[in-house]
């Protein structure tokens, strides 16, 4: 690293830690006492956005011998534990990987990560560089927190057009032509849906488009907001009661509940016809071009939004997903970390080659201006669509179980299992959950 940049980034950050101590004076919340020492360290996923990820600080650290960036990947699942474990200690990473939303809020209520307005004001094309709607959600009561570093990932429902061409059937436009097919596929010996429920987070996609489809956006947000009894309205209900039908008319693969997510099993049991079709996150193309890439290449991979449902409220283009993942930056690192984890931040995210990286690799970058790089894609027909649908849905809804608190959030995916496993009634799963509501 340059040391005059790196002068200029320490002071930043020794300023950053003044404001941060000053801010705390008052506040109710543990802190954190204690910093890590040595290399700035950095936690990220598996799967789709090694690819990126890992080239990107291997090219920073051999430009910046002095200040490396440790980087270390974990499972999805196990990531979500421990990383919630290490912070609440005060021994996380240096870059914290999150999603925004109520995670990200419940580690500004204790003070574990950064206020970077200070740095955005100083490095303006940083802010600029990205799409509002998906900036916002890491800023937590006007205050900025993460920025984002993946690509947008709205979810979607993929498709295997060699199965619907065996039973001559078309992707379902309604909820109803959905239920239409599963009977179709059976009686082929074709799985209509794949589904990672071991994991548990496929589950809610399911659950949030539905809610969204049949009450509209308002629904979640009341959710969110607090409000008295709101897990009992009505459209939480029947979106429940659609899950259980799905499940009941065998809707799913059998045994989905020994499936998981993270190694890509769900996926693979539609690329491989043994199911029809999987709702699943934009981050998947990059794990079928990974680790299926004649089956993605071949033509016979199809896609689409998440079927309407008629007489709802939603409207048919909202989405829901990840608008990106994000990065924060540790309270309790030293100055020399956090100087090189805001050097990354400015330089290292979003540069040229990282961008084009991620746009390789089928990952749609939060950017501005992006249109004219997709078109350049050989994915240009998937990364455009998606595209065109995170930019222009009405309403683009954080993954419920990141919108939440840690606490309601983990509530709600125990109990949505049991929903899928039949184990509660929809009003059982409403009741336990109202008493979760403002925790």
């Amino acid at each position: 690293m340059k040391n005059s940049k790196l002068s200029r980034i320490v002071a930043a950050a020794s300023a950053l830690t003044l404001t941060l101590t000053l801010g705390a004076c008052g506040t109710s919340g543990p802190q954190d006492t204690t910093a890590s020492t040595g290399s700035p360290t950095f936690w990220a996923l598996t799967g789709a956005n090694e690819s990126i990820i890992k080239p990107s600080i291997e090219s920073w650290n051999e430009e910046h011998s002095d200040a490396p960036i440790k980087l270390d990947f974990f499972a999805n699942d196990a990531y979500k534990t421990k990383v919630r474990t290490a912070i609440g200690a005060g021994e996380g990473p240096t870059l914290i990987h999150g999603w925004g939303g109520g995670v990200l809020k419940s580690y500004v209520d204790e003070g574990h990560v950064a206020d970077l307005t200070e740095f955005l004001e100083e490095n303006p094309e940083v802010k600029e560089r990205y799409i509002p709607a998906v900036l916002n959600n890491g800023v937590i009561d006007g205050t900025t927190y993460a920025l984002p570093y993946t690509g947008m990932q709205p979810v979607v429902l993929y498709y295997n057009k060699e199965v619907f061409d065996q039973i001559g059937a078309e992707p379902p436009q309604t909820w109803d032509e959905l239920m239409e097919l599963v009977p179709k596929f059976n009686e082929a010996g074709i799985a209509p849906f794949s589904l990672g429920g071991q994991s548990k987070w496929p589950n809610l996609m399911w659950f949030s488009y539905l809610v969204d489809r049949v009450g509209g956006p308002e629904v979640f947000q009341a959710i969110l907001d607090g409000e008295e009894e709101a897990w009992s309205d009505p459209a939480v209900i029947e979106a429940l009661s659609m899950i259980q039908d799905l499940v009941e008319a065998d809707g799913f693969v059998n045994g989905f509940s020994s499936v998981a997510a993270d190694g890509g099993a769900d996926a693979a049991l539609m690329y491989t016809g043994k199911a029809a079709m999987l709702l699943q996150g934009g981050w998947v193309y990059q794990t079928m071009k990974n680790d299926a890439p004649d089956f993605v290449s071949s033509g016979n991979l199809g896609y689409s939004t998440f079927p309407a449902v008629e007489g709802g409220e939603g409207d048919p283009e909202n989405i829901v997903g990840n608008p990106s993942n994000f990065l924060s930056v540790s309270e309790t690192a030293t100055e020399e970390q956090k100087a090189a984890a805001l050097e990354y931040l400015k330089d290292g995210v979003y540069s040229e080659e990282y961008t084009k990286n991620l746009v390789e690799s089928g990952a749609i970058p939060p950017t501005v201006g992006a249109e004219d790089l997709l078109a350049e894609s050989e994915d240009k027909d998937f990364l455009t669509q998606l595209y065109g649908m995170a930019t222009g849905a009405p309403n683009f809804q954080l993954s419920w179980d990141q919108a939440l608190s840690p606490e309601e959030g983990s509530a709600m995916l125990a109990n949505l299992d049991r929903i899928f496993l039949g184990e509660i009634t929809p009003e059982e799963f409403a009741e336990t959950m109202n008493g979760t509501l403002g925790k």
